[in-house]
């Protein structure tokens, strides 16, 4: 491509690794450079939240192998995964480690770093657009507004076993204007009680973007004391950001003459 020409982009050697976010799901909020990888790589393994759509950016003699990496279902162990991407790059493939949103915010992007440095394998990370920020901004739900906050929180809703995540400081959390959540679904009434114990108002603004950017986004607004029996009166499910706090309230504000677009 002509545009590829003109940013310098270097090259993909063979027994390299790349680590790419994929952004939030919508292919259309690829990175330039991570389009460039998908044309370069000859190996991509990736994970479950990646698009057909965005697989068909690839070469089309590229080996894909799904790694299968989904919050609180069954997947491949990381073990497995570092271990796949190792064996590829030592056969000197141009490796690339495909991943949901950017690979260093609740992506395990460090860990396969760290493996790969033990292997003494050269990588390359491409950030790609996280889920709640791109999520957020689908949803005209802004990260951050001057009349709402100055702080936000990221946290996620369960560890690598499944289970909430035993190092968080609730009480520090409940501080926090704006608190935005991932993989928290499941926990989310746990999650909840755990917040209004620790001064967070039953009445406060609550939203959850379910399928964030993609055709499929539902966004349910609530607050902390009727969320749970709306997520189930909505059906809502995994994959889904949360997003707590004012910044909630203005999306009625900001959402009247946003264009309504979608994937064809």
């Amino acid at each position: 491509m002509q545009i590829f020409d003109k940013l310098n982009l270097p090259e993909f050697k063979e027994g390299e690794v790349w680590l790419v976010g994929a952004g939030p799901g919508d292919p259309r909020l690829l990175t330039v450079f991570a389009i460039y990888a998908l044309s370069k790589a000859n190996v991509v393994i990736y994970d479950a939240l990646v698009s057909d759509e965005i697989l068909a950016l690839t070469d089309t003699d590229a080996i894909l192998v799904y790694a299968g990496k989904r919050g609180g279902k069954p997947s491949h162990s990381q073990k497995n995964i570092s271990e796949l991407v190792i064996k590829y790059a030592k056969e000197g493939y141009k490796v690339l480690r495909l991943k949901g949103g950017d690979p260093f915010i609740f992506a395990r992007g460090a860990e396969e770093s760290f493996t790969l440095n033990e292997n003494k394998i050269s990588y390359r990370v491409i950030p790609g657009i996280t889920s709640s920020i791109g999520g957020m901004a689908a949803a005209s739900i802004p990260a951050t507004s001057r009349n709402t906050n100055s702080s936000i929180l990221f946290l996620t809703g369960h560890n690598s076993n499944g289970e909430i995540p035993d190092d968080i400081d609730w009480s520090a959390v409940s501080r926090i204007p704006v608190v935005i959540m991932y993989m928290a679904v499941k926990h989310l009434p746990v999650i909840i009680k755990k917040l209004i114990s620790e001064g967070r108002k039953e009445n406060e603004p609550i939203a959850i973007i379910q399928d964030a950017t993609l055709i499929t986004q539902k966004v349910l607004e609530s607050n902390l004391g009727n969320i749970n029996n709306d997520i189930q009166v909505n059906n809502i499910r995994a994959p889904s950001i949360v997003v707590l706090g004012p910044v909630v309230d203005l999306r009625s504000k900001l959402i009247e003459n946003v264009i309504k677009d979608a994937i064809t």
